[in-house]
């Protein structure tokens, strides 16, 4: 929960052993007292989920199955998110999704017009390319203000006031006449396009109990991940027989119905259990952000609201999830970007044949949410059941050791693909590979952050997301250039050792993850 004002509850659990609470804080050793308060839920050893294994855990309310305890405890308030119905949640979790589907989906879609726009505007491909490396590294750069504007309005007016600023940048996409105007438009369409790709798991934290995240932090991150690829695709058959900007106003389109169910439905779930709730106000005075300006009070200051998107960064693990995400996702961006300039003249296939070879990421990112559906679960509950009801956060990386294997491979035969000219299936199937593997590790790496620090999920989602287009950014201007110079089955190796050597990262965090938690401390958001 991402609240300010509050002071630290004290722990019943915690008293009771310390003699009714005689004992203070500063009595304890400085490896206990970071190790009580690891995050927000004061858990000792990670979480205790099992209610069975909670020692005076009367009260405490459960799950369904009776056994499993909620984290974090709703109130009694029926407006308390937690409270919220299945079908009023699921309308959340829908909107976000499609609103965070959409900016890949735009910026992709660039990767296909840049050929006819290049004609139209006397350039080479590689120049109309510019305008699509700087809407990457705004879809990234513009996460981090989300979330600061997120942390001090609250969630529910920064997305309406960003989705119809993007709305309007995508139509002026479609209607530029020049590359200086289209360039423009594309990375004024990045900063504010992503808007809830950047923020999602903060609506995902707020209104789901722990042990639902994984499985909708799937779903979320399925409609990410699969947008960059469904956007080309469609272009690709759209400028088959129509000019460069239908692409674009498809993409426009697609964000009027995003920003009209914003409107009509979109909840804010921010929510401080700790203090009477506010007056809610209007809806119009919520979508705009006039009811969250009266309690402004009861959230971050804004300075707060800088300083909590530092210091989330300076937390070791997030420096090295960031790090490991930039060096593996970098390659996916780069592929995307940049395939019509690679299959086009090596199997002579024209906009129809690409489109049709977009269904390979699309296929492999739907098999790669399914597979996660059950394997996240199955990989928690395992421990779960072997270690007394205790949950540690770095059991999410757990997952790489299925899905890392595929991205190397997979990057190896995509360069073998190409420098051999192997039949266009294979290389389908090898993307598919290093794409269904990015998808698992995509949500294990965002679920173990989240985990690790749940009162931080806005700022953890805008610098994974940032890692993720900053390591694009990079590569969507030296792919080509650094095929041509060194040829695809060296560039792409070099590609697949990168992702091998950066795998030894998340040993370090399996290995040393929690000790690094500990020995950096909390956030201490609730009293900053």
């Amino acid at each position: 929960m991402d609240s300010k004002p509050h002071a630290e509850a004290s722990d019943p659990e915690l008293e009771a052993g310390n003699g009714g609470g005689e004992k203070t804080a500063a009595a304890h050793s400085e490896f206990q007292t970071k190790t009580e308060r690891l995050h927000e839920f004061h858990e000792s050893e990670g979480y205790i989920i099992d209610a069975a294994a909670l020692e005076g855990g009367a009260g405490v309310k459960l799950a369904s199955d009776g056994h499993t305890r909620l984290i974090p405890q709703p109130s009694d308030d029926p407006q308390d998110p937690l409270n919220w119905s299945w079908a009023r949640k699921h309308t959340v979790l829908f909107i976000i999704s499609l609103t965070s589907f959409l900016p890949d989906f735009g910026s992709a879609t660039g990767a296909v017009t840049l050929l006819p726009q290049s004609v139209e505007w006397h350039m080479t491909p590689d120049e109309v390319n510019r305008s699509q490396a700087g809407n990457v590294f705004m879809l990234g750069a513009g996460g981090v203000f989300v979330v600061i504007l997120s942390a001090y309005f609250g969630r529910l007016p920064v997305v309406f006031w960003f989705l119809l600023c993007a709305t309007a940048t995508a139509a002026w996409c479609a209607g530029a006449t020049s590359f200086e105007s289209f360039m423009g438009a594309r990375i004024l369409n990045g900063f504010f396009s992503t808007v809830t790709q950047a923020g999602g798991l903060m609506f995902i934290q707020d209104i789901f109990f722990f042990h639902e995240r994984a499985r909708k932090i799937n779903i979320w991150a399925s409609f990410v991940v699969m947008s960059p690829y469904l956007g080309p695709l469609l272009a690709a058959f759209e400028t088959e027989t129509q000019p460069w900007p239908v692409p674009f106003w498809v993409y426009f389109a697609l964000n009027v119905l995003g920003f009209g169910l914003v409107v009509g439905f979109l909840q804010e779930t921010y929510y401080d259990r700790s203090i009477p709730p506010p007056p809610r106000g209007s809806r119009l005075a919520r979508l705009t952000g006039h009811a969250q300006w009266q309690s402004r009070h009861l959230r971050n200051t804004f300075p707060e609201a800088c300083m909590r998107t530092v210091r989330v960064l300076l937390k070791p693990i997030i420096l090295v999830s960031c790090g490991f995400y930039v060096l593996t996702f970098a390659w996916a961006v780069g592929i995307n970007t940049t395939l019509a300039l690679f299959v086009t003249p090596l199997y002579n296939f024209g906009p129809r044949q690409v489109g049709f070879f977009y269904f390979t990421p699309v296929v492999a990112v739907a098999l790669g949410e399914a597979v996660g559906h059950w394997l996240f679960d199955a990989l928690a509950r395992q421990y779960i059941r072997t270690h007394k009801g205790h949950f540690e956060p770095e059991v999410r990386l757990r997952a790489m050791f299925f899905s890392m294997p595929l991205v190397v491979v997979g990057l190896v035969l995509i360069g073998q693909c190409f420098a051999n000219a192997w039949h266009y299936m294979a290389t389908s199937v090898c993307w598919g590979l290093y794409v269904f593997g990015m998808m698992i590790t995509t949500v294990s790496l965002s679920s173990y952050c989240l985990d690790s620090y749940p009162e931080a999920s806005g700022e953890v989602s805008a610098w994974l997301n940032f890692a993720r287009t900053l390591g694009g950014f990079i590569i969507s201007y030296e792919q080509v250039t650094w095929a041509t110079a060194q040829g695809t089955k060296l560039s792409f190796g070099i590609q697949a050792a990168i992702c091998a050597a950066a795998f030894v990262l998340i040993l370090v965090l399996l290995r040393w993850g929690k000790a690094m938690r500990v020995w950096s401390g909390p956030l201490n958001f609730a009293t900053s």
